[in-house]
């Protein structure tokens, strides 16, 4: 096995460097089963501290993977289709399995609502077309772990619930721009500071057991609401945040 993935020479150390992000990569498959033990047994808070390391993973192995160029020393290794393979897992199916399990739209609608999920972003993952030059998402970018969080850390009523999930799946075929908080220059440094504070406070959320006291919901719905039309606004004013 050792022998195949380096084509049968002597192993140099920038092979094993690059096949070591290919494993960081990797390992979010064995975060997100862990998810999914945590969901199954309704353990949500757990479930979202170990998607929570999945978003860790996913956020550090990409810049590691650029720095030691992956691409070139790895040809015949797609960490590309690696991490889709790793981000439709933990993005959507057990974010999806989540809402499912915790029958928030009712067991027949929470059902309904988990297929929509998964369908809409299989079909988005088979997007080539899905990031813009700027490198913003073109329609909803299926980041439903996060969606997700925000609508167990508000306790979301069951309307409130389905209208979101609802409005993310139509938006997922919309040729509407949604932000990558790290990639997109333009306002990087408010945009990534708010995605922190996001997660600094979501994070604070399931410390609390999801016993969310009022500022720290509308804290994690404002945040998540400027994160989820920030990419649309810079679309409509395509000179806001540019450097003369």
């Amino acid at each position: 096995m050792i022998r195949r993935i380096f084509n049968y020479r002597k192993v140099p150390y920038a092979e094993i460097r690059a096949f070591s992000v290919h494993v960081l990569t990797a390992s979010g498959s064995f975060v997100a089963f862990l998810g999914v033990v945590a969901a199954a047994e309704h353990r949500f808070v757990h479930m979202f501290w170990w998607l929570g390391l999945a978003l860790l993973i996913d956020g550090i192995d990409g810049p590691i993977a650029r720095k030691v160029r992956v691409k070139e020393v790895l040809p015949n290794w797609s960490g590309d289709t690696l991490d889709n393979i790793i981000d439709y897992v933990t993005y959507v199916l057990l974010p999806a399995f989540a809402l499912y399990q915790s029958g928030m739209i009712g067991e027949t609608w929470s059902f309904v609502a988990a297929g929509m999920i998964v369908v809409s972003s299989a079909i988005y993952y088979a997007d080539m077309g899905m990031k813009t030059d700027e490198y913003f998402f073109s329609g909803f970018p299926v980041v439903w772990n996060m969606v997700i969080l925000t609508l167990f850390v508000i306790q979301a009523s069951e309307a409130t619930a389905m209208a979101v999930v609802l409005v993310s799946v139509f938006l997922t075929f919309l040729p509407i721009h949604f932000l990558h908080p790290v990639r997109v220059k333009r306002l990087r440094p408010v945009n990534l500071a708010i995605f922190l504070l996001w997660c600094a406070l979501s994070g604070y959320s399931l410390i609390l057991n999801f016993h969310s006291p009022a500022w720290l919901v509308w804290g994690v719905v404002l945040t998540g609401l400027y994160l989820y039309v920030i990419g649309g606004v810079l679309q409509l004013f395509p000179r806001l945040g540019r450097q003369n």
